[in-house]
Protein backbone atom coordinates (compact mmCIF):
# COMPACT_ATOMS: atom_id res chain seq x y z
CA UNK A 1 0.00 0.00 0.00
CA UNK A 2 2.94 2.33 0.52
CA UNK A 3 3.72 1.99 -3.17
CA UNK A 4 0.18 3.00 -4.04
CA UNK A 5 0.47 6.03 -1.79
CA UNK A 6 3.71 6.99 -3.54
CA UNK A 7 2.05 7.11 -6.96
CA UNK A 8 0.71 10.69 -6.56
CA UNK A 9 4.26 11.69 -5.63
CA UNK A 10 5.40 10.28 -8.97
CA UNK A 11 2.82 12.44 -10.70
CA UNK A 12 4.14 15.49 -8.85
CA UNK A 13 7.72 14.67 -9.79
CA UNK A 14 6.70 14.14 -13.41
CA UNK A 15 5.09 17.58 -13.41
CA UNK A 16 7.96 19.52 -11.85
CA UNK A 17 11.11 17.60 -12.84
CA UNK A 18 11.10 18.60 -16.57
CA UNK A 19 10.94 22.30 -15.66
CA UNK A 20 13.82 21.97 -13.20
CA UNK A 21 15.96 20.04 -15.67
CA UNK A 22 15.47 22.64 -18.40
CA UNK A 23 16.27 25.38 -15.88
CA UNK A 24 19.52 23.62 -14.96
CA UNK A 25 20.52 23.52 -18.61
CA UNK A 26 19.95 27.27 -18.93
CA UNK A 27 21.98 27.94 -15.79
CA UNK A 28 24.79 25.75 -17.15
CA UNK A 29 25.04 28.08 -20.15
CA UNK A 30 25.86 31.00 -17.83
CA UNK A 31 29.55 31.40 -17.06
CA UNK A 32 28.81 33.61 -14.02
CA UNK A 33 25.50 32.42 -12.52
CA UNK A 34 23.55 34.97 -10.52
CA UNK A 35 22.39 34.56 -6.92
CA UNK A 36 20.60 31.19 -6.53
CA UNK A 37 18.01 32.79 -4.24
CA UNK A 38 16.87 35.09 -7.05
CA UNK A 39 16.66 32.21 -9.52
CA UNK A 40 14.46 30.23 -7.13
CA UNK A 41 12.45 33.36 -6.34
CA UNK A 42 11.76 33.81 -10.06
CA UNK A 43 10.74 30.13 -10.31
CA UNK A 44 8.36 30.35 -7.33
CA UNK A 45 6.89 33.69 -8.43
CA UNK A 46 6.43 32.30 -11.95
CA UNK A 47 4.36 29.46 -10.50
CA UNK A 48 2.44 31.82 -8.19
CA UNK A 49 1.73 34.23 -11.06
CA UNK A 50 -0.99 31.86 -12.28
CA UNK A 51 -3.15 33.27 -9.48
CA UNK A 52 -2.97 36.68 -11.19
CA UNK A 53 -4.34 35.48 -14.53
CA UNK A 54 -7.90 36.46 -13.63
CA UNK A 55 -6.78 40.06 -13.03
CA UNK A 56 -4.67 40.08 -16.22
CA UNK A 57 -7.60 38.79 -18.30
CA UNK A 58 -10.09 41.32 -16.97
CA UNK A 59 -9.14 44.22 -19.31
CA UNK A 60 -9.62 41.96 -22.36
CA UNK A 61 -12.97 40.45 -21.38
CA UNK A 62 -14.95 42.71 -23.74
CA UNK A 63 -13.00 41.81 -26.88
CA UNK A 64 -12.88 38.01 -26.67
CA UNK A 65 -15.76 37.33 -29.07
CA UNK A 66 -16.84 38.41 -32.56
CA UNK A 67 -20.47 37.40 -33.18
CA UNK A 68 -20.88 35.37 -36.36
CA UNK A 69 -17.14 34.81 -36.90
CA UNK A 70 -15.90 31.75 -34.93
CA UNK A 71 -12.40 31.90 -36.44
CA UNK A 72 -11.89 35.52 -35.43
CA UNK A 73 -13.28 34.71 -31.99
CA UNK A 74 -10.80 31.88 -31.65
CA UNK A 75 -7.95 34.16 -32.68
CA UNK A 76 -8.92 36.82 -30.14
CA UNK A 77 -9.19 34.24 -27.39
CA UNK A 78 -5.77 32.86 -28.30
CA UNK A 79 -4.21 36.33 -28.08
CA UNK A 80 -6.13 38.11 -25.32
CA UNK A 81 -7.64 35.19 -23.43
CA UNK A 82 -4.49 33.05 -23.10
CA UNK A 83 -1.25 34.47 -24.51
CA UNK A 84 -1.35 38.11 -23.39
CA UNK A 85 -2.40 37.51 -19.75
CA UNK A 86 0.11 34.69 -19.25
CA UNK A 87 3.04 36.58 -20.79
CA UNK A 88 2.17 39.81 -18.96
CA UNK A 89 2.41 38.13 -15.55
CA UNK A 90 5.69 36.43 -16.56
CA UNK A 91 7.25 39.72 -17.68
CA UNK A 92 6.16 41.34 -14.41
CA UNK A 93 7.91 38.55 -12.50
CA UNK A 94 11.12 38.98 -14.54
CA UNK A 95 11.17 42.74 -13.96
CA UNK A 96 10.38 42.31 -10.25
CA UNK A 97 13.21 39.83 -9.69
CA UNK A 98 15.79 41.72 -11.76
CA UNK A 99 14.91 45.30 -10.82
CA UNK A 100 17.47 45.52 -8.01
CA UNK A 101 20.30 44.18 -10.11
CA UNK A 102 22.73 46.65 -11.61
CA UNK A 103 21.78 47.35 -15.21
CA UNK A 104 25.11 46.28 -16.69
CA UNK A 105 26.12 43.72 -14.03
CA UNK A 106 25.39 40.60 -16.09
CA UNK A 107 22.69 40.60 -18.78
CA UNK A 108 22.66 36.79 -18.73
CA UNK A 109 21.12 36.94 -15.25
CA UNK A 110 17.95 38.42 -16.73
CA UNK A 111 17.80 35.58 -19.27
CA UNK A 112 18.09 33.02 -16.47
CA UNK A 113 15.39 34.81 -14.46
CA UNK A 114 13.16 34.75 -17.54
CA UNK A 115 13.70 31.01 -17.95
CA UNK A 116 12.99 30.45 -14.24
CA UNK A 117 9.75 32.45 -14.37
CA UNK A 118 8.52 30.67 -17.49
CA UNK A 119 9.45 27.22 -16.17
CA UNK A 120 7.88 27.92 -12.78
CA UNK A 121 4.67 28.81 -14.57
CA UNK A 122 4.97 25.64 -16.68
CA UNK A 123 5.60 23.44 -13.62
CA UNK A 124 2.43 24.62 -11.87
CA UNK A 125 0.38 24.34 -15.07
CA UNK A 126 1.85 20.89 -15.70
CA UNK A 127 0.90 19.73 -12.22
CA UNK A 128 -2.67 20.93 -12.72
CA UNK A 129 -2.97 19.07 -16.03
CA UNK A 130 -1.54 15.81 -14.69
CA UNK A 131 -3.73 15.82 -11.58
CA UNK A 132 -6.78 16.59 -13.72
CA UNK A 133 -5.95 13.70 -16.08
CA UNK A 134 -4.48 11.21 -13.60
CA UNK A 135 -5.63 8.25 -15.69
CA UNK A 136 -3.24 9.17 -18.53
CA UNK A 137 -0.58 11.09 -16.63
CA UNK A 138 2.41 9.18 -18.03
CA UNK A 139 1.72 9.88 -21.71
CA UNK A 140 0.62 13.44 -20.93
CA UNK A 141 3.77 14.07 -18.86
CA UNK A 142 5.98 12.78 -21.66
CA UNK A 143 4.25 14.96 -24.27
CA UNK A 144 4.32 18.13 -22.18
CA UNK A 145 7.91 17.61 -21.04
CA UNK A 146 9.08 17.41 -24.66
CA UNK A 147 7.29 20.51 -25.96
CA UNK A 148 5.01 22.49 -23.64
CA UNK A 149 7.39 22.88 -20.69
CA UNK A 150 10.42 23.90 -22.82
CA UNK A 151 8.11 26.19 -24.82
CA UNK A 152 7.08 28.13 -21.71
CA UNK A 153 10.72 28.33 -20.68
CA UNK A 154 11.65 29.56 -24.16
CA UNK A 155 9.07 32.36 -23.97
CA UNK A 156 10.51 33.44 -20.63
CA UNK A 157 14.02 33.38 -22.13
CA UNK A 158 12.89 35.52 -25.06
CA UNK A 159 11.29 38.07 -22.72
CA UNK A 160 14.34 38.12 -20.45
CA UNK A 161 16.69 38.32 -23.43
CA UNK A 162 15.03 41.39 -24.90
CA UNK A 163 14.89 43.03 -21.48
CA UNK A 164 18.64 42.41 -21.15
CA UNK A 165 19.26 43.84 -24.63
CA UNK A 166 17.13 46.90 -23.84
CA UNK A 167 19.05 47.53 -20.62
CA UNK A 168 22.56 46.69 -21.81
CA UNK A 169 22.49 48.56 -25.11
CA UNK A 170 25.83 48.53 -26.89
CA UNK A 171 27.19 45.98 -24.38
CA UNK A 172 25.28 43.33 -26.35
CA UNK A 173 26.02 44.77 -29.76
CA UNK A 174 22.68 46.55 -30.10
CA UNK A 175 21.72 50.22 -30.32
CA UNK A 176 24.69 51.21 -32.47
CA UNK A 177 22.35 53.27 -34.66
CA UNK A 178 19.09 54.92 -33.60
CA UNK A 179 19.72 53.96 -29.99
CA UNK A 180 16.53 55.38 -28.52
CA UNK A 181 14.33 53.58 -31.04
CA UNK A 182 16.30 50.33 -30.61
CA UNK A 183 15.86 50.49 -26.84
CA UNK A 184 12.12 51.14 -27.14
CA UNK A 185 11.68 48.36 -29.69
CA UNK A 186 13.57 45.91 -27.45
CA UNK A 187 11.27 46.70 -24.53
CA UNK A 188 8.25 46.20 -26.80
CA UNK A 189 9.59 42.89 -28.12
CA UNK A 190 10.08 41.68 -24.54
CA UNK A 191 6.28 41.43 -24.32
CA UNK A 192 4.96 41.33 -27.89
CA UNK A 193 7.31 38.60 -29.18
CA UNK A 194 6.31 36.04 -26.50
CA UNK A 195 2.63 36.99 -26.87
CA UNK A 196 2.73 36.54 -30.65
CA UNK A 197 4.54 33.19 -30.45
CA UNK A 198 2.27 31.96 -27.66
CA UNK A 199 -0.90 32.94 -29.54
CA UNK A 200 0.36 31.34 -32.76
CA UNK A 201 1.14 28.14 -30.83
CA UNK A 202 -2.23 28.01 -29.04
CA UNK A 203 -4.50 28.96 -31.95
CA UNK A 204 -4.23 25.60 -33.79
CA UNK A 205 -4.59 23.62 -30.55
CA UNK A 206 -7.63 25.59 -29.37
CA UNK A 207 -9.16 25.25 -32.81
CA UNK A 208 -8.72 21.47 -32.69
CA UNK A 209 -10.31 21.41 -29.24
CA UNK A 210 -13.22 23.65 -30.25
CA UNK A 211 -13.93 21.93 -33.59
CA UNK A 212 -13.43 18.16 -33.16
CA UNK A 213 -15.35 17.50 -36.40
CA UNK A 214 -12.63 18.94 -38.65
CA UNK A 215 -11.27 16.73 -41.42
CA UNK A 216 -8.19 14.62 -40.85
CA UNK A 217 -6.07 16.70 -43.25
CA UNK A 218 -7.04 19.97 -41.55
CA UNK A 219 -6.36 18.49 -38.12
CA UNK A 220 -2.95 17.25 -39.26
CA UNK A 221 -2.03 20.66 -40.68
CA UNK A 222 -3.12 22.47 -37.53
CA UNK A 223 -1.17 20.07 -35.33
CA UNK A 224 1.92 20.37 -37.53
CA UNK A 225 1.69 24.17 -37.43
CA UNK A 226 1.58 24.17 -33.63
CA UNK A 227 4.57 21.82 -33.43
CA UNK A 228 6.52 23.95 -35.90
CA UNK A 229 5.87 27.15 -33.97
CA UNK A 230 6.67 25.51 -30.65
CA UNK A 231 10.02 24.02 -31.66
CA UNK A 232 10.94 27.14 -33.66
CA UNK A 233 10.37 29.25 -30.55
CA UNK A 234 12.62 26.93 -28.54
CA UNK A 235 15.28 27.20 -31.25
CA UNK A 236 15.03 30.99 -31.27
CA UNK A 237 15.40 31.06 -27.48
CA UNK A 238 18.54 28.92 -27.72
CA UNK A 239 19.95 31.33 -30.31
CA UNK A 240 19.16 34.28 -28.03
CA UNK A 241 20.89 32.59 -25.08
CA UNK A 242 23.99 32.09 -27.22
CA UNK A 243 23.87 35.69 -28.39
CA UNK A 244 23.77 37.02 -24.85
CA UNK A 245 26.19 34.38 -23.55
CA UNK A 246 28.85 35.18 -26.18
CA UNK A 247 29.42 38.53 -24.52
CA UNK A 248 30.51 36.85 -21.28
CA UNK A 249 32.30 33.89 -22.84
CA UNK A 250 35.31 32.71 -20.80
CA UNK A 251 38.49 34.48 -21.82
CA UNK A 252 41.04 31.94 -20.47
CA UNK A 253 41.67 28.25 -21.10
CA UNK A 254 41.01 27.43 -17.46
CA UNK A 255 37.64 29.19 -17.58
CA UNK A 256 36.73 27.41 -20.82
CA UNK A 257 37.60 24.05 -19.30
CA UNK A 258 35.55 24.85 -16.21
CA UNK A 259 32.55 25.70 -18.36
CA UNK A 260 33.03 22.50 -20.38
CA UNK A 261 33.08 20.41 -17.20
CA UNK A 262 29.95 22.16 -15.95
CA UNK A 263 28.09 21.40 -19.17
CA UNK A 264 29.16 17.74 -19.06
CA UNK A 265 27.91 17.52 -15.49
CA UNK A 266 24.50 18.96 -16.35
CA UNK A 267 24.17 16.70 -19.41
CA UNK A 268 24.88 13.57 -17.36
CA UNK A 269 22.60 14.81 -14.60
CA UNK A 270 19.79 15.36 -17.09
CA UNK A 271 20.05 11.88 -18.62
CA UNK A 272 20.62 10.12 -15.29
CA UNK A 273 17.73 11.82 -13.52
CA UNK A 274 15.42 11.16 -16.43
CA UNK A 275 16.35 7.47 -16.62
CA UNK A 276 16.05 7.01 -12.86
CA UNK A 277 12.68 8.76 -12.70
CA UNK A 278 11.30 6.84 -15.69
CA UNK A 279 12.34 3.54 -14.13
CA UNK A 280 10.88 4.40 -10.72
CA UNK A 281 7.61 5.58 -12.22
CA UNK A 282 7.36 2.45 -14.35
CA UNK A 283 8.02 0.12 -11.40
CA UNK A 284 5.47 1.90 -9.20
CA UNK A 285 2.75 1.92 -11.83
CA UNK A 286 3.40 -1.73 -12.72
CA UNK A 287 3.03 -2.73 -9.07
CA UNK A 288 -0.07 -0.58 -8.85
CA UNK A 289 -1.64 -2.47 -11.78
CA UNK A 290 -0.71 -5.76 -10.11
CA UNK A 291 -2.33 -4.78 -6.80
CA UNK A 292 -5.49 -3.70 -8.60
CA UNK A 293 -5.61 -6.83 -10.83
CA UNK A 294 -3.64 -9.61 -9.05
CA UNK A 295 -4.71 -12.19 -11.61
CA UNK A 296 -3.00 -10.23 -14.41
CA UNK A 297 0.68 -10.58 -13.55
CA UNK A 298 2.03 -9.70 -17.00
CA UNK A 299 3.01 -6.24 -15.78
CA UNK A 300 5.39 -7.80 -13.25
CA UNK A 301 7.43 -9.23 -16.09
CA UNK A 302 8.27 -5.68 -17.16
CA UNK A 303 9.50 -4.59 -13.73
CA UNK A 304 13.09 -5.69 -14.53
CA UNK A 305 13.11 -3.11 -17.31
CA UNK A 306 12.21 -0.42 -14.81
CA UNK A 307 14.88 -1.62 -12.39
CA UNK A 308 17.43 -1.56 -15.21
CA UNK A 309 16.46 2.03 -16.01
CA UNK A 310 16.92 2.95 -12.34
CA UNK A 311 20.37 1.34 -12.27
CA UNK A 312 21.34 3.20 -15.45
CA UNK A 313 20.19 6.45 -13.87
CA UNK A 314 22.18 5.80 -10.70
CA UNK A 315 25.26 4.95 -12.75
CA UNK A 316 24.98 8.21 -14.67
CA UNK A 317 24.50 10.17 -11.45
CA UNK A 318 27.68 8.56 -10.08
CA UNK A 319 29.41 9.50 -13.33
CA UNK A 320 28.19 13.06 -12.81
CA UNK A 321 29.78 13.13 -9.36
CA UNK A 322 33.02 11.75 -10.81
CA UNK A 323 33.09 14.39 -13.55
CA UNK A 324 32.57 17.10 -10.95
CA UNK A 325 35.16 15.84 -8.43
CA UNK A 326 37.95 14.94 -10.86
CA UNK A 327 37.25 17.92 -13.11
CA UNK A 328 37.33 20.29 -10.15
CA UNK A 329 40.60 18.87 -8.87
CA UNK A 330 42.20 18.94 -12.33
CA UNK A 331 41.15 22.53 -12.95
CA UNK A 332 42.32 23.52 -9.47
CA UNK A 333 45.70 21.91 -10.13
CA UNK A 334 45.98 23.66 -13.49
CA UNK A 335 45.03 26.96 -11.89
CA UNK A 336 47.65 26.61 -9.15
CA UNK A 337 50.31 25.65 -11.68
CA UNK A 338 49.39 28.63 -13.80
CA UNK A 339 49.51 31.05 -10.86
CA UNK A 340 52.86 29.73 -9.64
CA UNK A 341 54.56 29.85 -13.03
CA UNK A 342 57.44 32.36 -13.11
CA UNK A 343 56.82 35.57 -14.92
CA UNK A 344 58.79 36.07 -18.13
CA UNK A 345 61.58 38.31 -17.66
Amino acid sequence: MLLLQALPTSIGVAAIAPALLVLWLVIAADERPGPPTRVWLAFVLGAASISLLGIARAPFAAILAVPGNPWMTQGLRSIFGVAAPEEIVKVLVIITVSVRRRTFADPMDTVVYGAAAGLGFAAYENLAYLVQHADMWRSLAALRSVLTVPFHGALGIIAGGYIAIARAGTALGAHRHHRDWARISSWCLALFAPVALHAAFDFPLLTLQKHPDLGSTTRMLLGAASLLIGFSSIGFAIRLVRRVGRHHAPRTEIARERLSQLRQMWALLLVGSGAGFAGAAFVLTSLHHWFVNPERNASLLLIPLGMTSILVGLALLLATSAVYVFGRNRIRTSSEGFSSAPEPG
